[in-house]
């Protein structure tokens, strides 16, 4: 019986930085991994795409051929493909390049998978088919599966934790279930994920399971490198393998690619345990509905949880981006009757102007500036999302629930949105939230809320400090502890200017403070 790893980095790794990982730096991690003796290298993804030497996506073999070693050793090298996303007649017969290809398909599709699995056998390559979240399963449907599989005898089939969150029993079920049932001849393979942080000890079960039962492959890649949370290491892996199993893969150089090529891509772009990921993988949840709830920057891990708790389970597998908008929505429009508080707000603002105090890198700059501006024009001073110790000021409105579990809910001039109000903490002023934001809108920025909130009170004019605009060459805030969990782009500023732009119609607005947005106005 045979027990092989196999790199995945610079294929599953490649979500991370959209695979372009320089066709320099693709060719020498090829070299580290042929000299640590990995037994199998995924190339990349065999897609219908513009070929860039740069990133490991290829329409055919020839295009794999410039990245490969000359001298591969005993390490064969792989390719994999979504049926659904590759045009099979433009895979050439196997001519030894690589040797293998790996199929995914999703649970609603397998037939097709099995189909486009059987034109890569006739090809001449070995096929190694990859169920997509293999959790998503019923043992009855698991038996199907392995049924067709044994039907068309494919090299190898694996158990895929998709959304990360299989425990030791499950592994050992689904394991169990399929040994049994998937023909001897089959190699069955273990591909894994961190959400749990249980990758390292699962891929040992798997491996005391079944290393004297039958022939395994185990998936890893460098410095676990993947999209958050990220992927089994192969520098645990590969070490517990030589320890326990008598293999001899060598630890240096596995260490060096990832000193040399990894850690540059992982400073910038980090991968690892993230508490949101652990909860998208406690309900079995595809795992960009935990992303599309990081990237808004406004929900602690508690609100997360009870979002994705709401999930319906024909939602989990697929990602719905309306119907986790709709969800967070609805989460946020915790109502209140909030008619007294709008009428003691609107005495003090209406007809006054607004200085909006934000919490920009400016407001430290300019801050001299800005209170001489306070004190000579007497208006009516609110910040946004944070309280200022350097800034008169007459309000703080809150709509982040991150930001407003910072400070002391019992100031009576702090207003916050309903959202904030779940927990019964006692601000001086609630709001409702879904007047101030509207469904299918790119996020909720407090800023902009706050806006719409003046719009409603009557204020006569608006005047912003530290309202920035994002900046990928500086920091955003004056505070680099609050600095936001979201993707920042370009795109940022243009959205935001457009909203400003828009409300600008009705109410007047002009910046105290040079900001980004200015320019796009």
């Amino acid at each position: 019986m045979s027990m092989r790893l196999l790199d995945c980095t610079v294929r599953d790794g490649g979500y991370i930085n959209d695979w372009d990982f320089g066709n320099k730096t693709i060719k020498n991690i090829f070299k580290k991994l042929v000299a640590a003796g990995v037994d199998i290298v995924e190339v990349g993804f065999l897609r219908n795409c513009e070929y860039d030497p740069n990133k490991t996506l290829y329409n055919n073999v020839e295009e794999i051929k410039p990245v490969l070693p000359r001298e591969k050793g005993n390490t064969k090298f792989f390719a994999m493909a979504l049926h659904n996303m590759y045009d099979i007649s433009k895979l050439e017969p196997c001519d030894g390049t690589i040797t293998g290809v790996r199929v995914t398909f999703h649970d609603y599709d397998i037939d097709e998978g099995m189909e486009f699995c059987k034109k890569v056998l006739e090809k001449g390559y070995e096929c190694y088919c990859q169920p997509i979240n293999i959790m998503g399963y019923t043992d009855e449907q698991i038996l199907g599966i392995v049924k067709k599989v044994n039907d068309i005898k494919p090299t190898g089939f694996a158990i895929v934790d998709t959304f990360g969150s299989m425990m030791k029993e499950d592994l050992l079920r689904i394991s169990m279930l399929v040994d049994n049932n998937l023909d001897p001849a089959i190699t069955m393979g273990v591909h894994l994920h961190e959400n749990l942080s249980l990758s390292y000890s699962l891929a040992q079960e798997f491996i005391t399971l079944l290393i004297n039962r039958r022939n395994i492959i185990v998936d890893g890649s460098l410095s676990g490198m993947g999209r958050v949370p990220g992927n089994l290491c192969i520098e645990l892996i590969s070490d517990y393998m030589n320890r326990m199993c008598g293999k001899n893969y060598d630890a240096d150089a596995l260490l060096d690619a990832i000193n040399d090529y990894i850690l540059p891509i992982k400073e910038k772009n980090p991968w690892g345990y993230s508490a949101p990921y652990s909860i998208s993988a406690k309900y079995n949840l595809h795992r960009n509905y935990a992303e599309n709830l990081v990237d808004r920057g406004v929900l602690t891990a508690k609100d997360m949880n009870h979002i994705l708790a709401m999930i319906e389970p024909h939602k989990k597998t697929v990602f719905d981006k309306d119907y986790i908008e709709k969800l967070f929505y609805e989460y946020q429009s915790n109502v209140v009757d909030d008619k007294e508080d709008m009428e003691a707000l609107k005495k003090v603002i209406q007809g006054k102007e607004v200085v909006v105090v934000a919490p920009g890198k400016t407001i430290v700059e300019h801050e001299e500036m800005i209170n001489d501006y306070i004190g000579l024009n007497h208006p009516v001073v609110i910040c946004a999302n944070f309280i200022s110790d350097t800034i008169q000021h007459d309000f703080a409105f809150f709509s982040n629930t991150k930001r407003y579990e910072d400070i002391n809910k019992e100031d009576k001039s702090v207003i916050v949105t309903s959202n904030l109000t779940r927990d019964g903490k006692n601000a001086g002023y609630a709001v409702n939230y879904n007047n101030l934001v509207s469904i299918g809108e790119s996020g909720s920025n407090n800023v902009i809320m706050l806006l719409k909130l003046l719009k409603l009170l009557g204020a006569q004019k608006v005047s912003l400090a530290g309202c920035d605009g994002y900046s990928k060459d500086k920091p955003n805030y004056f505070d680099n502890n609050m600095a936001q969990a979201h993707k920042i782009s370009a795109e940022n500023n243009q959205n935001m200017a457009a909203r400003i732009k828009q409300l600008s119609e009705t109410l007047e607005i002009t910046f105290l403070t040079p900001s980004n947005y200015e320019g796009l106005l």
